[in-house]
């Protein structure tokens, strides 16, 4: 599988209390299957192709979260750029075996990802098909340092929502920017990510996060699967311009998006 484009969002995991529960439960809902990694560690497939990764937290102070990871052909330049820019480097570049080299940073509102630098493991081997991932965005309160992060430090060109032909700020009220990878023209046929906002209808110690999003062929069914298994619903099913959404929470408390494309 050829590599990733530089800075595009290349692979996803969710760090768990309970590994196992957290197999049976995605399992069910996105029907995948696992095998073994290294540690205390499940490569999760759809249709044999590798989608993301579950872990075992090692730490009970962790959150129980999805992290993504965006692809850098040169992490230490990308590390260096993540602290010139006001970011935080939380672990240093780090060999993993002949996978690859990783490391995790936050950005300068505090919105926790990881770089990815491969070698044997490129990644994703598919995305945008139903049960793997197909979009990632951050929300945090420091919308401009963050918005001049993100283009320096990976080379985004952002658009508004406005700005890409769907409902923007001025009408809908929603602060939302797409990213698309430097060379492209922005807007929604290059976007590989976006920035949105938390409000104050939120409480003041919220911090700032990214949400990954799944592809699921039916939202709803997805929504009520994942209540039957124990998890929640945060954010019910809802129609926007690029299909049906949901924000869902496991049975452990990761939270994580589905989306449900239009139909063509």
């Amino acid at each position: 599988m050829a590599a990733f484009a530089q800075s595009a969002p290349c692979w996803v995991d969710v760090q768990l209390p309970d590994l196992e529960a957290g197999k049976r439960f995605y399992g069910e809902l996105f029907g995948w299957t696992f095998r073994a990694g290294d540690g205390p560690y499940a490569d999760a497939l759809s249709d044999g192709a590798l989608v993301a990764a579950l872990a075992a937290k090692q730490d009970g102070r962790m959150p129980t979260a999805w992290g993504v990871y965006f692809a850098t052909d040169d992490i230490a330049a990308s590390v260096a750029r993540i602290r010139e820019h006001g970011g935080q480097v939380i672990t240093d570049p780090v060999r993993s075996g002949r996978a690859g080299v990783l490391a995790q940073a936050a950005d300068p509102g505090g919105a926790v990802f990881g770089l990815w630098q491969a070698g044997e493991r490129k990644g994703f081997q598919k995305q945008n098909e139903p049960g793997s991932f197909c979009w990632t965005e951050v929300y945090t309160r420091r919308k401009d340092e963050v918005d001049a992060f993100y283009e320096e430090v990976f080379g985004f060109r952002s658009a508004a929502l406005d700005d890409a032909g769907a409902p923007g700020t001025a009408e809908s009220g929603v602060d939302f920017r797409m990213w698309s990878p430097a060379g492209t023209e922005p807007g929604p046929d290059t976007a590989v990510g976006g920035r949105s906002v938390i409000t104050d209808a939120f409480p003041a110690e919220m911090p700032s996060y990214f949400l990954s999003y799944f592809a699921v062929a039916d939202c709803d069914a997805s929504a009520e699967t994942v209540k039957r298994l124990g998890g929640r619903v945060s954010a019910p099913p809802f129609d926007i311009p690029y299909g049906r959404m949901a924000v869902l929470q496991d049975d452990q408390g990761a939270v994580f998006g589905v989306l449900q494309p239009p139909v063509s």
